[in-house]
C-alpha cells in the first residue's frame, strides 16, 4: 500500500475465503470480492463518523455511486485477504475511497478499487452536502488528485 498522509482515514479487514465464496475450480467470484470490500467500506465509514447504529437511527447513508475495480490476480478458496482502504478525496457533494486486496500469505496484490459515495438522507432519497468539517479535516484530500 502507498504512503498516505498521516491524517488520512484508513482502514485493514481480513477475510478468509469461504467455499460460497468461490466457483467450481476453487477459485474466489468477482462479486465475493466487493462483498468484502463492503465490510472494509462499512468499518471506515464508522472512523468517518457514520457508524451503522447512527446511520440507523438518522436514516443518512453512505451510498456507493461508482465502482472501479481490477481484477489482477485470483485468490483461491481458504485463502487469508487483508484488504487495506482509505480515505482517498473529498469532494462537495461525494467522496472517494480506495481499496486493495492482497493475500496474506505472499502480499501479491489481487485487486484495487476505488468507489465514489454520496450521501443520502432516507427515506426521501435526498442527497445531502458532506459534513462541512470535512473541508478542513481532511484538506490534503480535498485538491485535484
Amino acid at each position: 500500500m502507498t504512503t498516505l498522509h498521516p491524517d488520512t482515514p484508513t482502514i485493514e479487514t481480513r477475510e478468509e475465503v469461504m467455499f460460497f465464496d468461490t466457483d467450481c475450480g476453487g477459485v474466489v467470484h468477482n462479486i465475493a470480492y466487493l462483498r468484502m470490500i463492503e465490510t472494509a467500506r462499512t468499518r471506515l465509514a464508522a472512523k468517518l463518523g457514520m457508524a451503522l447504529s447512527e446511520m440507523a437511527q438518522t436514516q443518512l447513508y453512505p451510498v456507493v455511486v461508482r465502482t472501479e475495480i481490477d481484477y489482477r490476480k485470483p485468490a483461491k478458496l481458504a485463502d487469508e485477504l487483508i484488504i487495506h482502504g482509505h480515505l482517498e478525496k473529498v469532494e462537495r457533494a461525494r467522496f472517494w475511497c480506495a481499496f486493495e486486496v492482497r493475500r496474506a500469505a505472499d502480499s501479491h496484490l489481487l485487486i484495487t478499487c476505488r468507489q465514489a459515495l454520496a450521501l443520502v438522507q432516507m427515506p426521501q432519497g435526498k442527497p445531502v452536502r458532506l459534513p462541512p468539517d470535512w473541508s478542513t479535516r481532511y484538506a490534503h484530500l480535498t485538491g485535484p488528485q
